[in-house]
C-alpha cells in the first residue's frame, strides 16, 4: 500500500523536519545557509578573520608608501616588520621619473690551481641570473628578486666617487657584497679556488618609445671596483671553505 502523502515521513513533524532541525542532510546549492548552526558560526568566524586580515594588510601598506605622518612614526617599526621583506613597496614606477636605466650586477674571479697558477675567469651577470630564474615562475621569490639589487644599491650609495667605503656602513655592505659575491660564483664554478673576486656594473639606458621626440644613448657604461681578496671568512655559513684559497694573495686585491 502506498504511504500517505501526509504520513509522518513528510508531515511537519515528520524525519525530515526532525533532519534539519539535528542539522542533518540538507538540500544541495544552500551555501552556507545549508549548514548546520554551529559550522555556520564557524565559517563566519572564519570570513570575519581573513576580513580583518585583508583589512590589517592595507592599512600597514598604506602608511608604509603614504608620507611620513603620526601614526607612521609612532608604529614605524611594527609597520616595517610587516611589510618587509615579501610586501615592500615604492613610488619608482609612478614617479614624475621613473627608473629608465637597466643596471646590470656582473663579478668575475681569480681562480688558484694547485700548483699556485692564477687566471682570471670572465664576467658572470649575476643579474641575468636573477632574472632567468624568475622569468616564467608564477611565484617568484621576492627575496630572490631583491636581494642582489637591495645589496648593490646600498653597496654603491656607501661608497664614494673614487670607489672608497664610507665609514663602517660602507665597510659592511662591502664585506656582505663580497660574501654575496663569493656565494653566487662558488655556486657556479665548484671546485675552482677563488683568491680574488671583482665587481662591476653594466648600465644602459632604455631607449624611448619610437613616439617620443627625444633621443637616449643607450650605450652600456660600466663602473668597475678594485680587486677583493678573498678567503674563508668571506665564504657564508653552510658553503664549502674549498671555494676560496687557503689564504688570499697579494696580487689578487691590486
Amino acid at each position: 500500500m502506498a504511504p500517505d502523502a501526509g504520513g509522518a515521513d513528510s508531515g511537519p513533524g515528520g524525519a525530515a523536519a526532525q533532519d534539519g532541525a539535528a542539522g542533518g542532510p540538507r538540500p544541495p546549492g544552500a551555501g552556507i545557509a545549508g549548514l548546520s548552526r554551529r559550522y555556520r558560526w564557524v565559517a563566519g568566524a572564519g570570513i570575519v578573520a581573513v576580513l580583518a586580515v585583508v583589512c590589517v594588510h592595507l592599512a600597514m601598506v598604506f602608511f608604509y608608501v603614504a608620507p611620513a605622518n603620526t601614526v607612521s612614526k609612532q608604529h614605524s617599526q611594527l609597520i616595517n616588520r610587516w611589510v618587509n621583506p615579501e610586501f615592500e613597496q615604492n613610488w619608482k614606477l609612478f614617479a614624475p621619473n621613473p627608473l629608465q636605466q637597466n643596471v646590470h650586477v656582473q663579478a668575475r674571479a681569480r681562480i688558484k690551481d694547485a700548483s699556485g697558477r692564477m687566471s682570471t675567469g670572465p664576467w658572470t651577470d649575476l643579474s641575468a641570473q636573477d632574472a632567468a630564474a624568475i622569468r616564467h615562475n608564477p611565484l617568484p621569490s621576492h627575496t630572490q628578486q631583491n636581494e642582489l639589487r637591495r645589496a648593490w644599491d646600498y653597496f654603491t650609495q656607501t661608497h664614494d666617487s673614487k670607489e672608497r667605503p664610507i665609514g663602517t656602513r660602507g665597510k659592511l655592505s662591502e664585506a656582505y657584497m663580497r660574501r654575496l659575491v663569493v656565494l653566487r660564483l662558488g655556486r657556479d664554478h665548484p671546485g675552482e679556488a677563488m683568491a680574488g673576486i671583482q665587481v662591476r656594473s653594466a648600465t644602459m639606458n632604455v631607449a624611448p618609445p619610437p613616439y617620443a621626440e627625444e633621443s637616449t644613448d643607450t650605450r652600456t657604461s660600466y663602473r668597475t671596483f678594485p680587486w677583493w681578496t678573498v678567503g674563508p671568512s668571506d665564504v657564508p655559513g653552510g658553503v664549502d671553505k674549498s671555494v676560496v684559497a687557503a689564504s688570499g694573495t697579494e696580487g689578487a686585491a691590486k
